[in-house]
């Protein structure tokens, strides 16, 4: 049934905060590690002290330039950066370095699925490098704000979306994909909860049909890509509500509070003319060349978006699969080790998400903690299509003992175990005919209709061999006899 809500359509840019994996912040030597003890990772240039001169960090200008290859984005050859002049207590110098009129990356795009699983093209206002300002914490002491300057300085990429995304099922696929290529790039780890990767939602409603954007509100304090589409839908709710109750939405900046999922008023939203932006006189431009620009493209690792369509397009495997397997880019990576060393594409795919998963997920490691390396499992895999090993003894008795002896092979195992599988049709009549002598009542109700008993003769087979009856040829032979061929 349709509601009041269907007569509005909302409209959200995204301001992604991307803190880089640089050893050292981004106009200072300070350290740029996250967890150190609070204000040990400053310096006088961090703090801002007088007399003091940034330097730029070079890494910086390597990971803007991979983000926005990979972003499709065009490349801006001169780049000169700015003061925006704002007081804070966790900002020690009073301004921040930034970039104003010349972001490094302008244009390009991100490829989502809406809420009908079609593709669509967000596309991007900007993307410029900048410093991170330090930290307060609020609920550390009953009566004071504990501040934090080891965040300040530590460089930032800032990727703005155009106001494009239309939901917050959108807006959850834009982060996720955000997420996913700043991990592939190794340009951030992504971590949400620890601040290195944040997200502002700029947030409008109107009437669909109106042209005109509604007033936008601005919403902080997202710890979690989950969380940004809470706080979008709540928000989206209360301003449809403010207007159908004649009310005006105001330009304002609102945090949201995770355990109630609402959002609350913090200060009205300042203009970009506030901040009295000017250039940055301590730092000179930096010139990119399209000789630099071209050395970073043959730096770049396959990206996700690449992998995805070379598994669904060239090597067969289901959307569902692909997307899995290029979650995580080291997954990707081992999935990627596992097709050097076998040809079946979806036995490698399914141990990867079944068996080897499953063990990471029991042992809660991560796949660089794996203990086999790709080509142990892709020999699994080639013993069961080399007919040596059935699938279930590759899975309940090989892959096990590999992991307790991770320097043999599964060959190795195998003849040790005793588990190489029998195919000799001789050998596996006669075991065959006592199975079927031993069960003589079954077989007669097989033979009076009732067919679903095979999948119990076949058990009990394999149960007589210990595992090792070829399950093909004992499937054709059981089938023989039973019919009386």
């Amino acid at each position: 049934m349709d509601t009041v809500f269907d007569n509005y359509e909302i409209i959200v840019g995204l301001e992604v905060h991307t803190q880089l994996l640089t050893q050292s912040k981004a106009y200072s030597s300070d350290a740029a590690s996250y967890g150190a003890s609070p204000n040990t990772q400053v310096s006088p240039v961090s703090l801002g002290l007088p007399g003091t001169l940034p330097v730029f960090n070079e890494k910086v200008l390597e990971y803007a330039v991979k983000l926005g290859l990979a972003l499709h984005c065009d490349i801006r050859h001169e780049n000169r950066f700015a003061r925006k002049n704002y007081f804070y207590a966790d900002l020690p110098k009073g301004y921040q370095i930034t970039q104003d009129n010349t972001p490094i990356c302008i244009n390009g795009y991100v490829l989502v699925k809406d809420d009908q699983e079609n593709e669509k093209k967000i596309n991007l206002e900007r993307i410029h490098m900048e410093e991170d300002a330090g930290k307060s914490m609020h609920d550390q002491d009953p009566f004071d704000s504990l501040i934090d300057l080891n965040r300040a300085g530590v460089p930032l990429l800032e990727i703005v979306s155009k106001p494009e995304i239309r939901s917050a099922k959108e807006a959850y696929n834009y982060l996720t994909e955000i997420r996913k290529l700043v991990r592939y790039l190794d340009i951030c780890d992504g971590n949400m909860e620890e601040g290195s990767l944040r997200c502002d939602a700029n947030i409008s409603v109107r009437k669909k049909g109106e042209s005109v954007l509604g007033k936008k509100v601005e919403v902080k304090n997202m710890n979690s890509i989950r969380n940004v589409q809470r706080a979008i839908e709540y928000e989206t709710r209360r301003q449809i509500e403010a207007i159908e109750k004649g009310e005006a939405i105001h330009q304002e900046t609102r945090s949201f509070d995770a355990l109630s999922g609402t959002t609350s008023a913090m200060r009205s939203k300042e203009m970009a003319h506030d901040y009295r932006y000017f250039t940055e006189p301590d730092l000179p431009p930096v010139f990119v060349s399209d000789e630099y620009i071209n050395q970073v493209r043959r730096m770049m690792p396959p990206l996700p978006s690449e992998l995805f369509d070379k598994y669904t397009r060239k090597l067969g495997l289901s959307e569902y699969d692909a997307l899995v397997i290029t979650e995580s880019k080291h997954e990707a990576i081992f999935f990627e080790a596992m097709l050097e060393h076998t040809s079946n594409v979806k036995a490698a795919a399914n141990w990867l998400m079944v068996h080897v998963k499953s063990f990471l997920n029991e042992q809660g490691l991560s796949i660089l903690d794996f203990p086999l390396c790709p080509k142990q499992i892709a020999s699994i895999i080639n013993l069961i299509d080399a007919g040596y090993i059935s699938q279930s003894v590759g899975s309940q008795r090989i892959f096990p003992e590999m992991i307790k002896f991770p320097n043999m092979e599964a060959m190795q195992i195998a003849e040790k175990l005793d588990l190489i599988q029998q195919s000799d049709e001789e050998a596996l009549s006669t075991l065959i005919d006592k199975v079927l002598a031993d069960l003589s009542d079954d077989v007669a109700r097989y033979r009076n209709g009732k067919k679903g008993l095979l999948g119990m003769f076949m058990g009990e087979v394999m149960k007589a061999s210990q595992g090792k009856a070829d399950p093909k040829i004992t499937n054709t032979l059981l089938r023989q006899k039973l019919n009386n061929e």
